[in-house]
C-alpha cells in the first residue's frame, strides 16, 4: 500500500507540473468552484450525475425555517452499451429524455430549476458552466464529444426536446 501511495502521489505531482502535465496519468485540472455551502442556502435544485454505465438524476430541496433541512429524491437510469459507443447526440438525447422522465414523475416540468452537472470524465474546465471533454474513460466511446463542451451538448439536447427548460449553473468534475 505504501508503494501504491507513493506512485499515486508521484503521478499527482506530475499532473500538477506545467511541463509534465501532458504525459501524466493522473490529470490535475483546475476547478471553478469558489465557495462551499455556508448554511444559508435554500431552494429547489436539480442534479445530474454521469460517471459510468448508470447515471443519477436528483431533486434537492433545501429549506431554512430556522433549521436547515435537506430533502432529496433521485432516480437511477441505465445507459445502454450501444449509447456508450454510439454518437454523442444519441447519448445526450438519452440523458435529456431521462431528465424529462424524472421531472414528469415529480410534476416539475413547468419550473426552471438550477441544475448542477457532475461529469466524471477528464475535462478541461474553463468556466463554472463550461467543461471540455479531454477523453472518454470507463468504457465510453461516444463520437463527437471529445474536445466539446459537455454543458453545451446537454443544453442542445434539452432544446431539441422543447418540453422543459432548466438552468445549468455548474459542472463539477
Amino acid at each position: 500500500l505504501l508503494e501504491i501511495s507513493k506512485r499515486f502521489r508521484k503521478e499527482m505531482e506530475k499532473g500538477l507540473g506545467a511541463t509534465t502535465h501532458p504525459t501524466a496519468s493522473v490529470k490535475m485540472l483546475p476547478t471553478f468552484v469558489r465557495s462551499t455551502p455556508d448554511g444559508t442556502e435554500h431552494g429547489e435544485f436539480l442534479a445530474l450525475d454521469l460517471g459510468g454505465t448508470n447515471f443519477r438524476v436528483l431533486r434537492v430541496r433545501v429549506t431554512d425555517n430556522g433549521l436547515q433541512k435537506v430533502e432529496m429524491e433521485n432516480q437511477i437510469y441505465a445507459i445502454p452499451e450501444d449509447l456508450m459507443r454510439g454518437s454523442g447526440t444519441q447519448l445526450f438525447d438519452h440523458i435529456a429524455e431521462c431528465l424529462a422522465n424524472f421531472m414528469d414523475k415529480l410534476q416539475i416540468k413547468d419550473k426552471k430549476l438550477p441544475l448542477g452537472f457532475t461529469f466524471s470524465f477528464p475535462c478541461v474546465q474553463t468556466k463554472l458552466d463550461e467543461s471540455f471533454l479531454v477523453s472518454w474513460t470507463k468504457g465510453f466511446k461516444s463520437s463527437g464529444v471529445e474536445g466539446k463542451d459537455v454543458v453545451t451538448l446537454i443544453r442542445k439536447a434539452i432544446q431539441r426536446r422543447g418540453d422543459f427548460d432548466i438552468d445549468i449553473v455548474a459542472v463539477v468534475n
